[in-house]
């Protein structure tokens, strides 16, 4: 029997279906915001869709996460008919879902004309820079989520308020929390392993019902695949369970926000770090000083993909545990990159800017991109913050933009990020996050109800 993970062929792909006795597949792909979109296809349709691919309507990539269509976009919308888009199933990406039997999961992308706005095909190109340079890449992500005993129905019958964390107070990195709640850590831990995005740490946060897991860290594309993976299987582990899981960057005013670190390193083709250097000060080797260079330039430019939502700016504050500067630091959690000294094995950077909401292809892509950019250029990084970056006035330049607003409008006029992503997807990012901004400008919140309706 084969095993779903050492599948790489076509062949192989079709042998294990038939091995599993399956009628039907899974397939999904990802959209704009991160969000898994897809199917269950007949064998028949699978067989002949790993030879020949298939198509699946364009509409995925000119909506919103609320399925609402995009009225600024270009590649697809009413002027086009929403077409269908040419779709490639990859057969390494094949997993077991083990609450539904035999299922197998394949990961889809697109291919074609819509490969330009993919954001699994963004990472990739990136990838393959990366690699025309000399180097390969490691990633592994983190994330913080808060758990609810709730439903889907009861959250909306609360107008999202007054939820039920699944353990009371905060209480960060608590044994007595992990030891009662057992069971439910042992399932997570179990779906990780079984589905692949294995976790390496797992632990309660600062706040009620917050956990933080680590995944374990893999090659940058792998990484990318395990995280959206975990996030949307997470989502569907704990509703399966009567709980509910959420990745907003900040769910709550009175409550921590929720990030969604990267750790990066590169190795040389004989997979040797790139980034260590033990004559150097905290082994920081040439590349890596000049990777976190670039990384910190183009931060400003690129941060509409690693804070991609309105909400991702409501954790962006005084106070919160994230960055409002593009800095960087030695071990220090209060930078927008903490560089981690160590040996040739853990010598990396950990990207700390991006919120737990960003979909991982981006968030990948323009960290990566942005040192890569840096090793290019032989970019200098400005002298690393010591103490509280927080309270330490930094040059104009390092100023991240406030508002998903003017994050959009500095990743849209960047020549970079055209440079380096391609016209058609930063046009077309860009006007989607517009639009984000734009419907959150229509709505009229609680807050403004009772600070306005009577006395002004």
């Amino acid at each position: 029997m084969l095993n779903p993970r050492e599948i790489t062929t076509v062949a192989q792909a079709k042998q294990i279906v038939e091995q599993h006795g399956l009628s039907h597949v899974k397939v999904g792909l990802f959209d704009i915001d991160g969000v898994m979109r897809g199917k269950y296809m007949s064998k028949e349709k699978f067989f002949s869709s790993l030879d020949h691919g298939f198509a699946f309507c364009d509409v995925v990539l000119g909506w919103d996460s609320k399925d609402q269509l995009y009225d600024n976009v270009t590649y697809t919308g009413w002027h086009t008919g929403y077409p269908d888009a040419p779709v490639t199933i990859i057969p390494s990406s094949c997993r077991a879902v083990p609450f539904e039997g035999d299922m197998l999961l394949f990961i889809a992308e697109f291919s074609g004309g819509a490969a330009a706005i993919c954001p699994r095909g963004v990472l990739h190109r990136t990838i393959e820079q990366a690699k025309k340079l000399g180097f390969n890449v490691n990633a592994a992500f983190e994330y913080e989520f808060f758990m609810f005993n709730e439903t889907p129905e009861s959250v909306r019958q609360k107008g999202f308020k007054n939820l039920t964390p699944i353990t009371p107070d905060f209480f960060g990195y608590s044994m007595i929390r992990n030891s009662v709640h057992a069971d439910l850590y042992h399932q997570l831990l179990d779906l990780g392993q079984a589905m692949d995005f294995p976790i390496e740490g797992l632990h309660t946060e600062t706040g009620p019902g917050v956990l933080e897991a680590a995944l374990t860290y893999d090659d940058a594309s792998s990484a990318a695949d395990k995280a959206a993976l975990f996030k949307t299987f997470v989502k569907v582990w704990a509703q399966r369970n009567d709980m509910m899981a959420t990745f907003m960057a900040k769910w709550s005013k009175d409550l921590p926000g929720q990030s969604g670190h990267i750790h990066l390193s590169l190795t040389d083709s004989d997979g040797k770090s790139v980034f260590h250097d033990p004559t150097q000060e905290h082994n920081i080797s040439a590349v890596q000083r000049h990777f976190i260079a670039g990384q910190q330039r183009l931060m400003p430019e690129f941060l509409a993909m690693v804070a991609p939502t309105v909400n991702s700016y409501s954790r962006m504050v005084p106070g919160v545990w994230a960055p409002l500067d593009a800095t960087w630091g030695i071990e220090n959690r209060t930078t927008a990159l903490r560089v981690i000294p160590g040996s040739a094995t853990s010598q990396r950077v950990e990207y700390r800017i991006g919120s737990a909401d960003a979909n991982p292809y981006l968030a990948l892509a323009a960290a990566l991109a942005s040192g890569l950019y840096g090793i290019e250029h032989k970019l200098e990084p400005l002298d690393p913050v010591q103490g509280n970056a927080y309270v330490q006035p930094q040059p104009a330049e390092l100023s991240l933009p406030p508002t998903l607003f003017e994050a959009a409008g500095r990743f849209k006029q960047s020549k970079i990020a055209q440079q380096l992503f391609g016209e058609q997807f930063v046009a077309h990012f860009a006007a989607t996050r517009e639009w984000e901004e734009r419907e959150y400008r229509r709505h009229v919140s609680d807050w403004e109800l009772e600070r306005y309706f009577e006395i002004i």
